[in-house]
């Protein structure tokens, strides 16, 4: 048996500290050493070498809130599966006890069936001015108002400095200390369980930060030889890889069962390395499934790649596949269609109405072909795949802060063709993600940030810098010189969101209020994303769309024109009434004057269509009245 065999069977060790009656066991993975002790406050307790590199020794009388090491040759390290650094991640480690938190959520049944999700994406340490959770929780209510389902949180795990985007965490059990207590977030998501919202949790297993490390003082075993761009990969499928899936499954019950998380957004998975029988992200999703059941989780992914074989609707991968993936594509054409900018890999893209017909359509653009920014075929056949298997999205935290300056779409786009693209995103048959203050047209920019010194501090300015000069905009000397620098704090601050209002900011909520009551309320869009809402698409110029909603007994018609004012020509059969007892009768449109709009051109039920310039509409049908 070989000895990765042997551990298999013996995995899923209760790692860290845990409380338990009038003591406290830790345990930690540290085949790298003969011997390991346990530094408690001020007194010392060697540890019991167990098979396979794992430690342990139970403290009696030892409780929460007291801080502890691990010593590692005579070197003070903190627990890598510590649950609390509450002076960062140089400091001790905490002892927790979540078994104290009083939760109220036992009827809390988990995330919405897939196809009902409307995710918002948010940085806990921007989201308010305090950068708190405390501060963060008292907008849960305004987020349910706006419709809101699921809260899709950015890294929190513990990382070093006193700012970033976490994305650099290093202890991945520990909750960033500058946000709050781990008491503080479940508190937080205790009460949006109460409010009805979902709370998912974006995590990074493709690698850890530059900063504050300790895994591989424990082990060299942690990680592998090769390297993603943001540094060393985990250990996932060679010799001693399997206490290293073992750590991470820890991780995940950790999140689902200590704070009640309702799913995972996992970080960039092309660039985790697995070769296992079970990918990694399988393995994870399977293992979180089972521990949250019989609540229901929401599982998605970043993939540049946008491989459906992750999804649970493709293969054989049963439980362990993905609610779903992000969908670059979108993004990409709607910047090109609200910007003009195609820079980059937004080369490939125009922005225009039949690019959004097909994505209605067939979910992803590119499913296979050639893409010229990358020099290779892109993206896999997702023609047979749900809608609700694809999350869309105007902006999200790495496409804002790529524009430089963090500028938001509304600021750099026509304000009635900004409108209907919002429509379409969220009366779209995909799933849709706002990103935090786009629902009300923030003022608040949204740059890289990350709090390093010194010569990682000056690698960083220059690797952001190198990074942003494949957008053509930002190459001039004059541009580069006033973009924010990622170690200046005030730049960081001014990411902050102050939700007391500005010119501009009702409407807009207004628009993406109504827009999502909608999509909840109506027969025929609340099914979007799943068969029982048929859809068909069209594009009758490069600026006219149409989207049309079928169920069995009732349909809805989408316009949107992201041009200027036109006549339509009634020459394509998805115009056509269902019979001719019927006519289209306009239920919403974009342009109303609540909305910040010029105001609603009315619609002849017959005859052609004059239509306003960046404008949506959405249509029902209505029998013709004969006794007029």
């Amino acid at each position: 048996m070989s000895v990765d065999s042997e551990i298999s069977q013996t995995t899923d060790v209760a790692l860290g500290a845990r409380v338990a009656r009038d003591a406290v066991t830790f345990t930690v993975w540290a085949p790298r050493h003969d011997e390991m002790t346990l530094r408690l406050e001020d007194r010392d307790f060697p540890m019991e070498s167990r098979l396979h590199g794992y430690f342990t020794v139970t403290v009696p009388g030892a409780r929460a809130g007291q801080r502890y090491w691990f010593k590692l040759n005579d070197s003070l390290r903190p627990d890598p599966v510590s649950r609390y650094q509450p002076e960062g991640v140089f400091g001790p480690s905490a002892i927790v006890d979540p078994a104290l938190f009083p939760w109220t959520d036992a009827d809390w049944t988990g995330a919405p069936p897939r196809h009902r999700n409307v995710v918002y994406e948010m940085h806990v340490g921007t989201f308010t001015t305090a950068g708190t959770w405390g501060a963060a929780r008292a907008q849960l209510q305004r987020l349910a108002d706006l419709g809101v389902t699921t809260l899709e949180i950015m890294p929190l795990a513990e990382f070093s400095g006193q700012f970033g985007w976490g994305y650099d965490g290093v202890l991945l059990f520990a909750p960033f200390h500058k946000y709050g207590t781990p008491d503080d977030v479940r508190v937080f998501i205790n009460d949006a369980h109460r409010l009805g919202i979902a709370v998912i949790l974006d995590v990074v297993y493709n690698h850890l930060g530059p900063v504050g490390s300790v895994l591989h003082e424990y082990s060299d075993w942690y990680f592998a030889e090769h390297e993603t761009e943001w540094g060393r990969g985990f250990n996932l499928d060679g010799q001693h890889s399997e206490p290293v899936r073992a750590f991470m499954r820890a991780n995940v019950r950790h999140w689902i069962d200590e704070y009640h998380v309702d799913g995972l957004r996992f970080d960039a998975v092309h660039s985790i390395v697995d070769r296992s029988p079970e990918h990694i992200v399988h393995e994870l999703t399977r293992h979180a499934r089972a521990i949250a059941h019989p609540r229901r989780l929401f599982v998605v992914a970043e993939n540049e790649s946008q491989d459906v074989a992750l999804l649970k609707d493709v293969g054989e991968h049963g439980p362990g596949g993905l609610d779903g993936i992000w969908n670059e594509d979108w993004h990409h054409a709607a910047l090109v269609a609200l910007t003009g900018q195609n820079g980059a890999y937004c080369t490939d893209y125009d922005g225009t109405a039949n690019e959004f017909a097909a994505m209605a359509q067939w979910n992803l653009l590119y499913q296979g072909q050639w893409y010229s920014w990358q020099k290779q075929r892109r993206g896999t056949d997702s023609r047979a795949c749900p809608g609700a298997a694809f999350v869309c999205f105007l902006e999200n935290h790495d496409q804002v802060a790529n524009t430089g300056p963090g500028v938001r779409l509304h600021q750099a786009s026509h304000p009635g063709r900004w409108r209907a693209m919002v429509s379409l995103l969220l009366l779209g048959p995909q799933v849709p993600m706002l990103f935090q203050g786009q629902e009300c047209a923030t003022t608040s920019p949204f740059t890289y940030f990350a709090d390093h010194e010194g010569d990682l501090a000056e690698a960083v300015r220059k690797g952001r810098l190198e990074f942003l000069s494949q957008f053509p905009q930002l190459t001039d000397a004059e541009t580069r010189e006033v973009l924010p620098d990622p170690a200046d704090e005030a730049a960081f601050r001014a990411c902050r969101i102050n939700w007391c209002g500005h010119p501009g900011s009702e409407e807009a909520r207004l628009l993406h209020t109504d827009l999502l009551t909608l999509r909840r309320s109506d027969v025929v869009l609340s099914g979007l994303g799943t068969p029982a809402t048929q859809v068909a698409a069209s594009a009758l110029t490069g600026d006219i769309l149409l989207l049309r909603y079928s169920t069995t007994d009732d349909e809805r018609l989408m316009l949107v024109n992201l041009g200027r004012r036109t006549t339509l020509r009634m020459n394509d059969p998805l115009l056509a009434p269902a019979s001719r007892q019927v006519q289209w009768t306009m239920m919403w449109c974009s342009e109303r004057v609540v909305y910040g709009g010029t105001g609603v051109a009315p619609l002849s039920p017959e005859g052609l269509w004059t239509l306003q310039g960046n404008c949506a509409w959405l249509f029902r049908p209505e029998p013709i009245r004969t006794d007029v």
